[in-house]
């Protein structure tokens, strides 16, 4: 005894050991571990891969910045920092962090409310959740948001995102428009008749270059084309057409200092829900880019280390003045397409964005507004994966309620309110489904198991006595299947002496499921009906025992096969015993049950 004591005392020390050391690996950045086995080769393909995606990050930065209510020079800081961040911190190997679509939305509507120091203390606390989410290794959990969900409100952010661009690219020359979307359209339809067609010739012009480039060349991106060809345009033309600098004045070329925003309370309680939506579309977006990229270059991420590292990447960029960070799905697909493979690549990209800011922001003043909403015009089609959309508007019905809810709700109202209220419908229509799986039946006599099955525990094999009646429940038995069970339970007009309770099909059961048990026990202790199980599987076992329902059935009135439960009944009934057959499913064992 005291060698297996000693033994198993090894055995745990090393359990425990491995334990923490996975758990060490797993909260490694990919930076540190593929940094001492990068050769020369790599990293001259990094460093190329991240100039040109710095290069390719810059429109879209900038862009981002605007459209979600701030000024062009926090999306170049929130690019800087939060791409630094992401790839020295994170759990990707070619990972590209930054702003993205995802938070136009969101971001325009705090502005809007809370201003400016809302917008800090919102991303610093969803900064908080990412990291505790990390940590809790959330990560793989994340992936399990139901995909209609994703897809519902990633095409209506697209709508919301095209429809905040008409302004810059037919000219109407608006200064406040309105965040709702259908009060937005009224807006535009009341001006249709003040289009500056210089704005909307230069729009259409990048549109038409972002379009077509790629026939000329791969490795310039169109949307860098379409910035320098309708800038040079405008102002060689001298056309009427309002730029950057003419709305927004000189961007600064001066790294910001750190602010640190003014909070109370009440602010903070009222920023809990649009911070958590901040967190949760971080969080997806991150982990659907690295999903993407391991299946480009035959690797895997980390989950939990890359929320960790978008954490710190959410609560430093808002104290520069940067909005919200997550990766970046076409910056990482365009740092794998030009070679990129570690993540200096990323962190040589957000050096890239730097020193352009510094060298040459003052040029970007020039830049046309027109084209920088054209670039958001292709990024709010390529969101919007409509193919994607259209093929599950033929999937079940309820995928369908639940993306189409998510998708009228991001539009209308809020994308916080349509990410809770789609979560919500896609679990209660899950539980439905799940509900109508499960099946509980009376299969004596009238309700037969198939008279094809070759099964030897079939019922049709069994002669079952007079005054037993068998039931049989296939499916998880949970708080769903709950009120089946109990429905069909008083289907039977003459109550039996016996009721054998099949499980054999039961994975699993809940506390309601438990409950139900409980109750129909209860119910026929006072009828006088002696209640059966049959082939409890593990966990039903393990939870009947915990809750104590075990012992008010008794362990002689539970059993692994329908044979030991018949030859019970036959034992209660005064009735001879009956031989079970050769092949027969194995019964409980006590051990187990204790």
């Amino acid at each position: 005894m005291l060698l297996k004591v000693r033994y198993r005392s090894k055995v745990n020390y090393d359990y425990q050991f491995r334990t923490e050391e996975l758990k060490e690996a797993m909260f490694t950045p990919k930076f540190f571990t593929l940094l001492p086995r990068m050769n020369r080769s790599q990293i001259i393909n990094d460093i190329s891969a991240g100039v040109l995606v710095g290069i390719v990050a810059l429109p879209l930065a900038i862009a981002f910045g605007i459209a979600s209510g701030v000024s062009p020079e926090k999306g170049l800081i929130t690019a800087i920092i939060g791409g630094f961040l992401v790839s020295f911190l994170g759990g990707s190997r070619v990972q590209i962090g930054g702003p993205t679509g995802a938070f136009i939305v969101i971001v325009y509507g705090i502005v809007q409310q809370y201003g400016i120091n809302g917008l800090i203390l919102a991303t610093l606390m969803a900064g908080v959740i990412l990291m505790i989410m990390g940590f809790a290794q959330f990560g793989s959990v994340i992936k399990f948001i139901p995909y209609p969900v994703v897809v519902g409100f990633t095409a209506g952010i697209a709508v919301v995102i095209f429809s905040s661009q008409i302004n810059d690219l037919f000219g109407f020359g608006l200064t406040q428009v309105p965040a709702d979307f259908i009060e937005k359209w009224l807006l535009y339809a009341g001006h249709l008749t003040e289009i500056n067609y210089g704005s909307l010739a230069i729009g259409l012009l990048a549109l038409l270059i972002i379009q077509l480039w790629p026939r000329v060349s791969k490795k310039i991106p169109g949307s860098i084309m379409a910035i320098i060809i309708t800038t040079a345009a405008v102002q060689g033309f001298g056309l009427n057409v309002e730029t950057i600098g003419s709305r927004f004045g000189e961007i600064s070329a001066a790294f910001p200092t750190p602010v640190f925003p003014t909070f109370d309370y009440e602010t903070i309680k009222n920023l809990i829900a649009p911070a958590t939506t901040i967190a949760m579309l971080s969080a997806i977006e991150a982990l659907l880019s690295a999903v993407v990229a391991d299946g480009m270059i035959g690797a895997r991420h980390k989950s939990n280390m890359e929320l960790v590292a978008n954490g710190v990447a959410n609560i430093v960029s808002p104290l520069f003045g940067g909005i919200p960070v997550t990766g970046a799905i076409a910056r990482t697909a365009t740092n794998i397409r030009n070679g990129g493979r570690t993540p200096l690549a990323g962190i040589v990209h957000a050096l890239t964005l730097l020193l352009i800011m510094m060298l040459f922001g003052q040029w970007a003043i020039l830049i046309p507004m027109p084209a920088l909403a054209a670039v958001l015009v292709i990024v709010s089609i390529n969101m919007s994966e409509y193919h994607t959309f259209k093929r599950l508007l033929k999937s079940p019905r309820s995928d369908v309620i639940v993306m189409l809810t998510t998708f009228g709700l991001t539009v209308i109202f809020d994308l916080t309110i349509a990410i809770e209220i789609g979560m919500i419908l896609a679990v209660i229509l899950f539980i439905r489904r799940m509900a109508n799986v499960t099946n509980v039946s009376i299969i004596t006599r009238e309700f037969r198991d198939s008279d094809e099955s070759p099964d030897a525990n079939a019922i049709e094999n069994k002669t079952i006595p007079d005054g037993v009646e068998v039931y049989e429940i296939s499916g998880p038995f949970f708080f769903g299947a709950a009120t089946k069970f109990k429905e069909v339970m008083h289907q039977v007009e003459k109550p039996p002496k016996i009721m054998i309770l099949r499980m054999r099909n039961v994975p699993a059961i809940d506390a309601t499921g438990i409950n139900s048990l409980s109750e129909i026990h209860r119910s026929n202790k006072k009828d006088g009906i002696h209640l059966l199980l049959s082939g409890v599987h593990t966990q039903p076992l393990y939870a009947l025992t915990q809750y104590g329902l075990l012992d008010e059935i008794g362990l002689e009135n539970i059993f692994g096969n329908i044979d030991d439960s018949l030859d019970r009944a036959r034992e209660l009934l005064g009735l001879p015993k009956q031989g079970r057959p050769a092949d027969f499913e194995p019964s409980v064992k006590r051990e187990m049950i204790v």
